[in-house]
């Protein structure tokens, strides 16, 4: 199982929903909110290229995106194999 990281914050109904999804998986996740930390948030930034909005979701060191993109290899049957480190 790849390792997946998700850079949330408080109150935000996207990180809520990605991480539901993960949990319904129950997928081993490492969530760091980086809603109030800049160095988190400047890390978050970094990492994903410039994105700034909540969620950031990474498997591997992959960047996945944010809630929508991850949910749209939900739906697309992609998610799985690349949760599974296919």
């Amino acid at each position: 199982m790849a390792k997946v990281t998700i850079y949330t914050r408080a109150f935000c109904p996207y990180c809520s929903r990605a991480v539901s999804l993960l949990r319904d998986k129950k997928v081993e996740f490492e969530e760091i909110d980086a809603g109030m930390n800049a160095a988190k948030k400047a890390e978050m930034v970094q990492r994903s290229n410039g994105g700034r909005t909540f969620p950031q979701i990474f498997v591997g060191e992959r960047h996945i995106g944010g809630c929508d993109d991850m949910m749209a290899l939900e739906r697309a049957g992609q998610l799985d194999p690349l949760l599974a480190g296919a």
